[in-house]
């Protein structure tokens, strides 16, 4: 598929040997960097910008908040929040970062910092520069708009507070976010724009090989093979929003890191030929709209997938790749049918995505090879699906179990199904003794049980920190039979499954 070249790929590419970005405006570049430095470390301790704040140091409590800009593969400028705790430092190389303290205009506030002041939005203070920066992110993608509470509270599930009180805050983050653009927030915003596009056209490969590691960003796919020929023992990273974890929290070292996210054509999103191609670099964001279009069904599973400054940077061919067995997308794609695209400099091969998982942890891709792309099915008339994630939480909750039911009703009979979980094993895992049981039945209580007991034989669940091996078998149950009252043409929609479908008698 690409050029069979196994020279060291550092001679093959024109590669950057220093790390350049825009900080609230000013280009800034660095040098010998540790390639796992945090982007928080770097602000608090390198810059003396101590407004975004450490909390939790695993991109939960928002207090690390900060708004990156970048151009994406359509050459249109984004702003994304995101969490700086788990951002590596190379991999801003070309972007534009802006922190709390960029955000007023010569003196005067901005008008997200001015309405959580109006609406006495702060107590301790502590996490406000976080909320300021989630919402001053949305505030330069979107703004004006109006926008509702459950906008407001999805928009912020990434931001904890725990003193004010989120009404002043949601009413904070209505009034800013209707406020138009001043002149000078415009003048601001297209000369800090301008620099961007500068930055990001002088700015090649990065390649940094210092004490601390190596770190390799390619720009294309020829150079990704390439470099993963030469460097088998790379680790591959996208989003950081896993690896970042396991630098901060278990001390992780990192002698080599393959950051992929900067190539477009991983990027691309495209239904063709009964598929939905999804490349491995698309973030969660950029996914959901193109999934939602084609299985609204998955609208609540989508967001309480993570909170937004995670879905802004996370991928989906790092959550498929990863390989963890409580991974959210798994039990889906695998009950919609997806495949995993492999490639590299030996060519393309295509599995699967079940069979993609050998063990803990422990996937087929082999040395040399990545995650190119996620294809997906598109659904059939026929076709029922629902997906189901079960956690302590609403939001941005780890998962006790996850489920993806998919059948195909043909003349009133199941012609196929496909049941798949997470963390009722050691991988994401088809239920098969379940699916077999439900072939060629109708769709009624009598199936809905005798699916329910095979699922005693498809899964031996564990006990562990997110619950019992008893809770997880009989949830997986419940979860059967909330999937037949759903889809069951008898009663479709006709019960109230969730607090939230009930409709309030006046």
């Amino acid at each position: 598929m690409f050029p069979q070249n196994k020279q060291l790929y550092t001679k093959l590419i024109m590669s950057d040997p220093c790390m350049k970005f825009l900080l609230n405006g000013e280009p800034v570049s660095v040098t010998d960097l540790p390639p796992t430095l945090s982007l928080l470390q770097y602000l608090r301790q390198n810059c003396a910008l101590p407004g975004t704040k450490e909390g939790c140091a695993e991109g939960d409590c928002g207090a690390c908040t900060v708004t990156v800009a970048d151009i994406d593969a359509d050459g249109r400028i984004r702003h994304r929040a995101v969490n700086a705790c788990i951002q590596f430092m190379p991999a801003l190389h070309g972007k534009a970062v802006t922190t709390v303290e960029g955000v007023a205009v010569g003196g005067v506030p901005h008008p997200v910092q001015q309405a959580m002041v109006d609406c006495h939005a702060s107590q301790c203070g502590f996490c406000t520069p976080g909320f300021v920066m989630s919402l001053y992110a949305d505030f330069r993608a979107h703004a004006p708009r109006e926008v509702t509470r459950q906008e407001v509270d999805s928009l912020l599930a990434g931001n904890l507070c725990r003193c004010t009180g989120y009404r002043p805050i949601a009413d904070a983050a209505r009034q800013a976010l209707a406020v138009p653009r001043s002149p000078a927030e415009s003048a601001r915003d297209e000369a800090h724009e301008k620099a961007l596009r500068t930055l990001a056209r002088g700015c090649g490969e990065l390649v940094l090989d210092g004490a601390a590691g190596k770190w390799f960003t390619p720009k294309t796919e020829a150079s990704l093979a390439r470099c993963l020929a030469a460097h088998p023992d790379a680790r591959i990273i996208a989003g950081l929003t896993d690896v970042g974890l396991w630098a901060t929290k278990q001390l992780r070292t990192f002698p080599k890191l393959v950051l992929v996210s900067e190539i477009d054509s991983l990027h691309r999103v495209a239904a063709s030929g009964g598929r939905l191609d999804i490349g491995a670099a698309v973030t969660w964001s950029e996914a959901m709209p193109h999934l939602l279009r084609h299985w609204p069904e998955m609208q609540e599973h989508l967001l309480r997938f993570a909170s937004p400054p995670v879905r802004n940077s996370a991928t989906v061919g790092g959550n498929v790749a990863n390989g963890s067995p409580i991974g959210d997308s798994m039990p889906a794609f695998i009950a919609l049918g997806a495949e995993v695209v492999l490639r590299s400099l030996s060519g393309e091969r295509t599995m699967p995505l079940e069979a993609f998982y050998l063990a803990y942890q422990q996937t087929a891709r082999a040395d040399g090879e990545y995650v190119a792309a996620i294809r997906v099915p598109l659904p059939a008339r026929s076709q029922r699906f629902r997906v189901y994630k079960v956690s302590k939480r609403f939001d941005q909750d780890i998962s006790a179990l996850c489920a993806g039911f998919m059948v195909k009703v043909e003349r009133g009979v199941v012609v196929e199904a496909r049941i798949a979980f997470g963390g009722m094993a050691a991988t994401p895992k088809r239920a098969t003794r379940a699916e077999q049981a439900l072939l060629g039945r109708t769709l009624d209580e009598a199936a809905m049980q005798v699916a329910q007991e095979a699922l005693d034989g498809d899964f031996q669940p564990i006990s562990d920190m997110r619950s019992s091996a008893a809770y997880r078998r009989q949830v997986a149950r419940n979860l059967v039979k909330r999937f037949f009252l759903e889809v069951a043409p008898a009663g479709e929609h006709a019960t109230a499954l969730r607090l939230a479908d009930l409709e309030v008698l006046p």
